[in-house]
């Protein structure tokens, strides 16, 4: 398979000036060249028109037609203007025969042209050229007169000579001139050219025309083939490139490409990030209904920041996912326990029927039984939400395995909640709330949490009161930062996570010390889902 010749840059580029101003110099020499051989032409003729007059005029040249030797006479005088304007000769003749010429084989014959006859006939002035001998000239001649009463009376003509050769050479060394200068700006115009293409290479990062075409196939592949989403933002904010990904996910027009970043997303927090210029790795960061992990590496060159490229990718479907499975996972365990804790409870049964000890049997059975349907009675009639229905089983089951009294409140009560509040929201805040709070008594001698939920007017209300330590009130402001935690190493996400998700919701969270011992938190979830927005973390 043949390949072409990758023609380097800087040689296309003075190519073409070379031949741009090669061309332009042929042009302008060539118009130059014909203009010059009329404007030298007409030089030449006039002035072997006016050399001629001059002498024909002179009353010594005059009077020397008359003499018996006028060659000796007028031989000074011919001699001295054809000097002064470099003619190839003098000719002058009268009525009969030439009587000087600085061609002396010339002198006692005739020039027998049409122009000379005209001219001692008619007395006229007259310019011919000859081209029949071998050397072609240019004639200019003029009838020497003579008053003869009221009339003038040609006596003679002189005729000044040119030869086409002189001419040319004074044309020739007036455009070698040009030829000279010519080369000069052909030259100038090859060292700017060499300057321009380094300038456009340095431009280009040293790159060829074919290797930046080669790159951006590759670029555009590699951007169809990637499924995160890549924008990337100039200087001024403007979007100068999208891939398909992007497109989709934020569910971009076609037209976006050279609008302000404000005018593709609209949320404050996500521009502040990619205008901001720094480096952002791995952030979380919530748009509309969607989850995102945003990348956004500033483009720098030479200390000047040049634009940022943002990369991200859509974590909703997958959070979504793991929320779901760790919900499965809680149930799971939540069962577990159940299943473990009722076992229990049926060898104690098993026990005090083998014994006998009827009557206490029956106490126990009826005592359990209230427990359940006051639980039952809340959870199923009173919550109605089949999410919180499902994340309170799997607490029920795990406070039973950890030896915690978790009560539902009496007085909680809530239809279905919004669809803007999902499962995946709801483990977080719950869950977490919860499990914090069986941490929180794990060292108390009597371990009591209190889980109330409620959607009476404009928000949804959840209260976790437990009675445990408390919270010192200097470590309140800390205990929604990412890693923060009284409880060890690789802890402290939990409260953070429900911070993040209160953000996203537009929600808020309350932190109150128990009179009786214990934290009280209490979150707000807003009904209306219009004001939600966008949260980085």
């Amino acid at each position: 398979m043949n390949r072409k010749t990758k023609i380097s840059l800087q040689t296309k580029i003075l190519t073409l000036i070379s031949s741009l101003i090669l061309l332009v110099i042929v042009l302008l020499a060539a118009i130059f060249s014909y203009l010059q051989a009329l404007e030298t032409k007409r030089h030449v003729e006039q002035l072997s028109l006016q050399a001629a007059k001059s002498v024909a005029l002179m009353p010594a040249v005059i009077s020397a037609l008359d003499t018996e030797n006028p060659y000796e006479h007028i031989s000074p005088i011919a001699l001295k203007v054809k000097d002064e304007i470099q003619a190839a000769d003098i000719i002058i003749e009268n009525r009969n025969t030439i009587v000087y010429s600085s061609s002396k084989e010339l002198i006692g014959g005739q020039l027998n042209t049409k122009s000379n006859f005209r001219a001692l006939i008619f007395g006229g002035t007259y310019i011919y050229e000859d081209f029949d001998s071998e050397e072609p000239a240019l004639f200019g001649t003029v009838p020497i007169t003579e008053g003869f009463g009221k009339y003038d009376k040609v006596t003679g003509t002189v005729t000044v000579k040119f030869l086409k050769k002189d001419v040319y050479k004074n044309l020739f060394n007036q455009i070698k001139t040009i030829i000279v200068f010519s080369i000069m700006v052909l030259i100038i115009g090859i060292i700017g050219g060499i300057f321009l293409a380094r300038s456009i290479r340095k431009d280009t990062l040293g790159l060829e025309p074919h290797e930046i075409a080669s790159l951006y196939r590759e670029r555009n592949a590699m951007l169809l083939s990637i499924h995160e989403g890549v924008i990337a933002i100039d200087e001024k904010g403007m979007v100068s490139m999208i891939n398909h990904s992007a497109y989709e996910m934020l569910h971009l027009h076609d037209g976006s490409i050279g609008l302000s970043i404000e005018q593709l997303i609209p949320d404050q927090p996500i521009i502040d990030a990619i205008l901001s210029g720094k480096e952002i790795t791995n952030a979380e960061i919530h748009i509309i209904d969607k989850i995102f992990i945003f990348n956004i590496t500033p483009i720098v060159e030479d200390g000047k920041r040049l634009g940022v490229v943002a990369s991200f990718r859509d974590k909703t479907e997958l959070k979504n996912l793991m929320d779901t499975i760790s919900e499965v996972r809680s149930y799971s365990e939540g069962l577990r326990a159940q299943t473990h804790e009722f076992s229990n409870k049926l060898y104690l049964l098993s026990g005090l029927l083998q014994l006998g000890r009827y009557n206490e049997a029956i106490d126990f059975i009826q005592k359990e039984s209230k427990i359940h349907q006051t639980q039952n009675q809340i959870l199923f009639s009173q919550i109605k939400d089949p999410n919180v229905q499902a994340i309170l089983l799997g607490k029920l089951g795990k406070a039973s395995e950890k030896k915690v009294q978790l009560e539902i409140d009496p007085n909680s009560s809530t239809s279905i909640l919004p669809s803007h509040i999902e499962l995946s929201h709801l483990v977080i805040i719950i869950g977490n709330l919860v499990d914090n709070a069986f941490d929180a008594v794990k060292d108390q001698v009597e371990k009591w949490v209190s889980f109330s939920i409620t959607d009476i007017g404009n928000d949804i209300i959840i209260e976790v009161i437990d009675n445990g330590r408390g919270i010192d009130d200097s470590q309140i402001e800390l205990l929604f930062s990412k890693g923060f935690s009284s409880k060890g190493e690789n802890r402290g996400y939990g409260l953070y996570n429900v911070k993040v998700v209160l953000d996203f919701l537009k929600g808020s969270i309350e932190i109150s010390q128990n009179q009786g011992g214990g934290a009280i938190f209490t979150v707000y979830l807003p009904k209306n889902d219009e004001k939600r927005g966008s949260n980085i973390c």
